[in-house]
């Protein structure tokens, strides 16, 4: 292989009966984007290529302390009392 991907565009009606033609097309580094009105609309890629989340922006508890809440937070609004009785 030369670095240099293949790339497939595939109509949303067809990707849906050639899902599993599409998938081994990825997996051997192809490129599948799927298109909607001859536009792209979805991109098929493997899992080893895709992006990693980063895990240090996901922590429990990492916002505490930075929210404040007023006490009387669920106290019924004055603006509200006629629609409330």
């Amino acid at each position: 292989m030369t670095g240099i991907a293949m790339h497939h565009y595939v109509r949303l009606e067809d990707a849906v009966n050639s899902l599993s033609v599409l998938i081994q097309k990825v997996m051997n580094g192809e490129e599948v984007f799927i298109t909607q009105n001859q536009k792209p609309i979805a991109k098929l890629v493997s899992v080893s290529d895709a992006p990693a989340k980063p895990k240090s922006l996901i922590k429990a508890g990492s916002a505490k302390g930075l929210i404040k809440i007023a006490d009387d937070f669920d106290a019924p609004l004055e603006d509200f009392q006629e629609y409330m009785q």
